[in-house]
């Protein structure tokens, strides 16, 4: 039998948490549904310096934090992988791969993104063999080895520098001559004695010797010359796309598959709000997730109610 929900909320990141808190603080009757561990990127994210008010914080541990408050209130947890979204009148039909199905007024989507992959030879057969995107989750398993991170962003250098307390050496390959990382971020990976910077290659292929990773081959952008980096593992941070594939149905995403919403987080499709990495957006960081999760749910309430 389907259950039925004033509020449903998908993905239990910071967003999706902050969401349910503000949902289920005014009393609406508040599912959240996630197809993975609560917390989205958090519990990926060694340490957290810009939430406002800790100076310094374990990903995971915030998560944990964030989760307890989400749930105070009565808000209910339920494991779901949704893959599709139905109406059903005024209400909204939410269906999970497992055949369970929920109706709510206003569906709140906060499902995050996944992982954008190299797509070069050796990649894919060698994931969780020594391709990682996840440096918190499997630093460990590199202790005194040397690894390839790949890309020029904040994530890219954040994992690099949290991989140096086990390995003995991090390689960053970049595509342009510049990072696109923050300015304090570049100083300490430029700062850091087990850090070699390799700028203007490509990744073209990545080497194992049939059992887990023993290299990647690289190319300069401008002369095509390869050479081959001996390393165990090699964590891709080269970006990441949207999970939305679920609202199918409706024109609510840009062409890459970010949601579009108002002032109000809410979509063209009335009842249909986004929240946190999902959303179309120049700046995605936790902050700006819990702000677009209790505007989105704030409105839902607003609208719940016909206020």
């Amino acid at each position: 039998m389907e259950r039925s929900y004033d509020l449903i909320i998908v993905g239990a990141g910071p967003g999706g948490m902050t969401a349910a808190i503000y949902g289920s603080r005014a009393g609406l009757t508040t599912l959240i549904l996630e197809m993975g561990a609560p917390g989205g990127k958090l519990i990926k994210t060694n340490e957290i310096s810009n939430w406002p008010g800790i100076q310094k914080i374990n990903g995971a541990d915030l998560a944990s934090e964030m989760f307890a408050h989400a749930t105070s209130f009565g808000a209910e947890y339920a494991y779901g992988e949704v893959i599709d979204v139905q109406d059903d009148g005024d209400m909204k039909r939410v269906i999970c791969s497992d055949g369970s199905a929920y109706t709510c007024r206003a569906l709140i989507v906060a499902s995050g993104t996944v992982e954008r992959m190299l797509h070069i030879p050796g990649e894919a057969e060698n994931i969780g063999r020594g391709v990682s995107y996840c440096a918190v989750c499997d630093g460990a398993f590199f202790k005194e080895k040397a690894v390839c991170v790949i890309g020029g962003g904040n994530s890219a250098l954040e994992e690099a520098l949290y991989l140096t307390q086990f390995v003995s050496k991090v390689y960053i390959v970049i595509r342009r001559d510049v990072f696109r990382a923050e300015a304090h971020i570049q100083e300490q990976v430029e700062q850091n004695p087990k850090i070699e910077i390799i700028k203007k290659h490509i990744p073209v292929q990545i080497l194992d010797d049939g059992m887990k990773v023993s290299g990647i081959v690289i190319q300069d952008v401008a002369s095509k010359e390869e050479q081959t980096l001996s390393v165990s593992g090699v964590f891709p941070y080269v970006g990441a796309d949207p999970i939305t594939s679920f609202l199918k149905r409706y024109d609510v995403c840009d062409t890459h598959g970010y949601l579009l919403v108002d002032q109000n987080n809410e979509t063209k499709e009335k009842g249909i709000y986004g929240a946190g990495d999902v959303v179309a957006k120049p700046l995605r960081q936790v902050v700006t997730a819990a702000s677009d999760g209790a505007n989105a749910a704030q409105h839902a309430f607003h609208m719940i109610k016909g206020i």
